[in-house]
């Protein structure tokens, strides 16, 4: 099933550098794998750029939608309506066995100015019939202290009606206070237990690390963000990848998540020793929405050599 979504790149020999880095990885390697620890049982999911093969992403959101509203957004985020350029399109695929397959897509819109991303999103949520929603969750999180930028729009490709719409904000230099709060503007959020988890990530630290991601999820009918999912950089936030590890674990098992199935596949991805290591676990995310153990764990494969590519930003794009 992941063969048949993949794009055309994805047949080529992986060489010593990439052709066209990706500012999905921090080596220019433009996939990465994540599990959600939830519900008893995880979700895995593959996330991939889809580099120069945009067509073929765009004809994934439209069978994936399936005549669903959602089929024709693609094209708020390309000059036909305007832009500067067409957004990056990244593709997920992701399972929970025994659900079916589910699929996302994101649009980068970090190459474009300000005014343009607003733009892009404004359009596409009032097509969603979420502009007023957007309106609101908007001006709550732009009265908030701190400076943000808006980095990721995101939609879940599917009809039912819990399917999501998500816009995610890039944090600069926001404390775990701060990126709480943004989190506190949508409907559902447990500011005590969402505290806590990020402290346990971040250790000794106050701050966020660099550049904490803010997620606000959108659904039909819900009148503002409905929930906030708070990404950490751990790579950033733990000395290495054993430290990483030993954090997430420690907040899994106070979920009430066995964190040994984590372990065992953190293990299993390092390419030696963990504490040798830094960066494999590059993100982990925490959404305090009711459901226990909504953690979602970030995998960076390490691919080329790091000298090869540097870490790209929205300022080396720009």
């Amino acid at each position: 099933m992941l063969g048949a979504a993949l794009p055309a790149w994805s047949a080529d020999v992986i060489g010593s550098t990439p052709d066209k880095p990706s500012y999905v990885a921090g080596d220019g390697f433009p996939a990465e794998m994540s599990v959600n620890w939830s519900s008893g049982q995880p979700e895995l999911r593959v996330l991939f750029d889809c580099l120069d093969d945009v067509q073929h992403g765009h004809s994934l959101i439209s069978a994936a939608a399936q005549g669903d509203v959602r089929e024709g957004i693609h094209r708020f985020f390309t000059p036909e309506a305007g832009r500067p350029s067409s957004a990056p399109l990244w593709h997920s695929v992701a399972w929970r066995p025994p659900s079916r397959l589910v699929h996302k897509t994101y649009f980068g819109l970090y190459e474009w100015p300000e005014d343009e991303r607003y733009a892009a999103v404004d359009e596409a949520m009032a097509r969603l019939g979420m502009a007023a929603a957007w309106e609101n969750a908007r001006a709550r999180v732009e009265n908030a202290d701190g400076k943000r930028e808006i980095e990721f729009f995101a939609v879940d490709l599917a009809g039912e009606a819990d399917a999501r719409v998500k816009i995610y904000y890039r944090n600069h230099g926001a404390d775990l206070a701060e990126v709480n709060r943004i989190a506190s503007t949508a409907l559902r959020h447990d500011t005590g237990s969402a505290l806590a988890a990020y402290r346990t990530l971040a250790g000794s630290r106050a701050d966020a690390g660099d550049a904490a991601l803010s997620c606000l999820a959108f659904r039909s009918g819900v009148d503002g963000a409905d929930e906030c999912t708070t990404y950490l950089r751990l790579s950033d936030l733990a000395a290495d990848d054993q430290e990483a590890v030993d954090r997430t674990a420690a907040l899994l098992a106070g979920e009430g998540v066995d964190p040994a199935r984590f372990r065992a596949l953190a293990a299993s991805l390092a390419p030696g020793a963990l504490e040798d290591s830094r960066g494999l676990l590059e993100l982990v995310s925490y959404r305090a929405s009711g459901r226990r153990g909504d953690i979602t764990t970030y995998f960076r494969l390490p691919v080329f050599e790091t000298s090869a590519a540097r870490r790209l930003s929205p300022v080396d794009l720009a």
